[in-house]
């Protein structure tokens, strides 16, 4: 059974809204996808095991604190391993962290 999450709309970061000008070059999530959407401040990775119509079915994987890249166990109601939906209208792209850049130049 998949926990109900009410996800934080992506805005500007919407996946569809990116893809909107080239839907031909639009990633369709499959099984062993990594999604990720918004909730409570932090970017939520989904692995994706089933599609049903246009919403990805998957466990959580991570959860990222989207201000800074702090990982954490749990946000609220939703935990590490915890199986979710997420409809494609909620997916968003990953915020870029400052500890990111920095890993890159090592």
């Amino acid at each position: 059974m998949h926990k109900h999450v009410e996800w934080d709309d992506p805005g500007s970061a919407s996946v569809e809204r990116y893809y909107a000008d080239h839907p031909q070059d639009y990633p369709e999530p499959h099984e062993g996808s990594i999604v990720s959407a918004r909730f409570h401040g932090f970017t939520v990775r989904v692995k994706v095991a089933a599609r049903v119509e246009d919403t990805s079915i998957g466990e959580v994987v991570a959860l990222i604190a989207a201000d800074n890249g702090r990982r954490q166990h749990s946000v609220d109601d939703v935990t590490l391993g915890d199986t979710v939906r997420l409809p494609d209208a909620m997916r968003a792209m990953e915020p870029r962290h400052p500890e990111a850049d920095e890993d890159e130049r090592d």
